[in-house]
């Protein structure tokens, strides 16, 4: 496994717990999904991982997080990018005031090799995404809301990861370029033999292409299994896709229903 998370509590400001014993695994060159709703602690999930919980007066207070082997929840972000962790975060945030392009090369900060070597990255990470290219002489700030999410996966590229950490990255996005944007994902997994762990809650897209997934209900697992078993599961389907079964009514449209969720009782 290239990362593992074993029963970790989040706390912030020494008394908000956010996440309660929360455990994972993410298989090397695999893809795994954290999926749930707003506010479900994906992306407290993610922050933990990267270490940019300390930036938001957050600690993991219980439990351990190992990347490669080694114990990371009190390293600094800036060594888990080059240890080969990299945290691509919800809302894109792209530098508005950079080009593309320029946007792309702040991804290769933390490296060492000559600016040749950096240069065929900035060609493979065009490869991948054709349309960073005709836009790489663009404000990073006007371009389409695809584009920047591709720039800002693209940016983490160019850092050489061997493990991608992807937040929502289908928030905001049309259809058609959201399945773009996954396509492409899953090619770099393919293709790079990059790690994947994707928090969204857009759970169709997700396990389409993930091979696993785990559901994060208030800070706690809840569910946990291949993609095919989560996709048809009746509870997933009915709260989360909104899809009731043959002999199952569905209440998803009833805002006086309030049955729990079996994993909740």
């Amino acid at each position: 496994m290239i990362l593992e998370l074993d029963s970790i509590d989040v706390v912030y400001d020494h008394v908000i717990q956010v996440l309660k014993g929360v455990s994972l695994q993410v298989p090397r060159r695999g893809i795994v999904a954290l999926l749930g709703g707003n506010g479900a602690g994906k992306s407290t999930t993610l922050k933990a991982i990267s270490t940019l919980l300390q930036f938001e007066r957050g600690e993991v207070t219980k439990g351990s997080i190992l990347f490669d082997g080694v114990r990371v929840e009190h390293s600094t972000p800036d060594e888990l990018v080059r240890r080969g962790c990299v945290h691509v975060m919800e809302g894109r945030r792209c530098f508005e005031h950079l080009t593309v392009e320029e946007n792309l090369l702040t991804g290769a900060f933390t490296r060492k090799e000559g600016s040749s070597v950096i240069a065929d990255d900035l060609e493979l990470v065009y490869g991948y995404f054709p349309d960073l290219k005709l836009s790489r002489h663009s404000l990073a700030g006007y371009v389409s809301g695809g584009i920047q999410q591709m720039c800002a996966i693209g940016r983490g590229l160019m850092a050489r990861p061997r493990l991608m950490l992807l937040d929502e990255p289908s928030i905001s996005l049309a259809p058609r370029v959201v399945e773009e944007v996954f396509e492409i994902v899953q090619k770099l997994n393919h293709e790079q033999g990059v790690s994947i762990l994707i928090a969204e809650q857009n759970i169709n897209i997700a396990l389409k292409y993930a091979s696993y997934g785990y559901v994060l209900e208030n800070g706690r697992v809840v569910l946990d299994g291949e993609a095919n078993e989560l996709r048809n599961n009746e509870d997933i389907r009915e709260f989360y896709l909104g899809i009731a079964g043959e002999h199952r009514k569905s209440f998803h449209n009833v805002k006086s229903y309030r049955r729990r969720k079996r994993w909740l009782a």
